[in-house]
């Protein structure tokens, strides 16, 4: 596939994640009719798509964003007829060795990936649906965090401490005469990964993005088992199961289904102490990273806070807040409910854009 073909099926695919319908037939006729008019003429790729992509009126005003978003372009006054196809337009890009089409790809392709670069830093409350849709594209770039725990059990290994059985077992295969010495070490096993992610009313705005990132740590893991994920809210309720699908929308529709506390009120404590007596204590946070999203706004007092918190730091391995505030200019950990759980967290990070959420699977992974 050229360079050319992936830059206009990824924008294909960018309309199809906005709401249009976008078919593999309308793909290829896009492909057929740019091949026509020419990929170095703005305008008549424009038209191109909008008449190969678009199912009626209804889909233009969000054609027309996601096309100068994905191609990151300044919106031009376009006709309301459709032109023909402009040869003198199209002489005017080309030098007189006929590279200009080559060299206006390569514009495009540095112009895309500029603007994918900006929206992987910016703040996801403050994404418009078209911007939230293409972001929700690169969800599946990000890596997955595996942290590790020493296993009881040995393996062989080219140095370490002698096993002596083996080398035993050598010197008889060998009956009795001495060779080289085996050698063996503990081995390694993947750490439980927990995720308890506030959607109370004040996190509403980054609950989607905090559960797509869930989602893709779930279904990512090499051990998929090992990442648990719960929301709190006025309640807590274990959505591990729903977002097994594979499909990250249909994931969180199945979230949604199951969580009856969207943007209610927060209670963190109440939903920290449900955890642990039914989940934690048994077994699920001993050895575990535990990693908190939230602002730390608590309706209730916090006195319960700071208790669950003590209890949680002494089973689990390594406990990490993710404050989307904290990555913000000027931001100060002054609500009752960080306050009182900062002494018992191993880390404060922040978790409002692609990038922190990058930041923030290196820190899980060294955990």
């Amino acid at each position: 596939m050229t360079a050319p073909d992936a830059l206009l099926l990824g924008f294909a695919r960018a309309l199809r994640a906005a709401g249009l319908s976008v078919t593999a037939d309308r793909e290829a006729g896009f492909l057929e009719a740019v091949c026509v008019v020419g990929f170095d003429d703005d305008r008549a790729t424009y038209w191109a798509g909008r008449a190969t992509l678009c199912t009626g009126p209804d889909d233009f005003a969000r054609y027309d964003q996601v096309f100068w978003a994905w191609f990151s372009r300044k919106p031009v006054a376009v006709p309301t007829a459709a032109p023909g196809v402009a040869t003198s337009t199209q002489a005017s890009v080309l030098d007189q060795d006929g590279n200009g089409s080559r060299r206006r790809e390569d514009e495009l392709l540095r112009a895309n990936a500029s603007g994918t670069e900006v929206l992987r830093h910016r703040d996801v409350a403050q994404l418009d649906y078209v911007e939230r849709r293409l972001l929700a594209a690169l969800f599946g770039t990000l890596p997955c965090p595996d942290p590790q725990r020493r296993a009881s059990r040995r393996t062989s290994w080219h140095r370490g401490e002698i096993d002596a059985r083996r080398t035993l077992r050598r010197q008889l295969e060998r009956m009795g005469e001495p060779g080289r010495l085996a050698w063996r070490r503990r081995g390694s096993r993947s750490r439980r990964v927990v995720l308890l992610v506030d959607v109370s009313g004040s996190m509403s705005s980054y609950a989607d993005s905090l559960l797509r990132l869930a989602h893709r740590w779930s279904t990512g893991q090499t051990h998929p088992g090992h990442v648990e994920v719960f929301t709190m809210g006025t309640r807590l309720t274990h959505v591990t199961r729903a977002l097994r699908q594979r499909d990250p929308d249909r994931a969180l529709a199945a979230a949604g289904e199951v969580v009856p506390d969207w943007s209610g009120g927060t209670r963190l404590g109440e939903s920290l102490k449900a955890f642990l007596d039914r989940w934690g204590q048994r077994g699920m946070a001993r050895g575990a990273v535990v990693v908190i999203f939230s602002d730390g706004w608590e309706r209730g007092g916090v006195e319960l806070l700071e208790q669950q918190m003590r209890r949680l730091q002494a089973l689990a391995h390594r406990v990490v807040w993710v404050n989307p505030h904290r990555g913000k200019a000027g931001y100060q950990p002054i609500q009752q409910g960080i306050v009182v759980a900062l002494p018992h967290c191993d880390a404060l990070v922040a978790g409002h854009s692609l990038r922190t959420f990058e930041d923030l699977a290196a820190v899980v992974g060294h955990a």
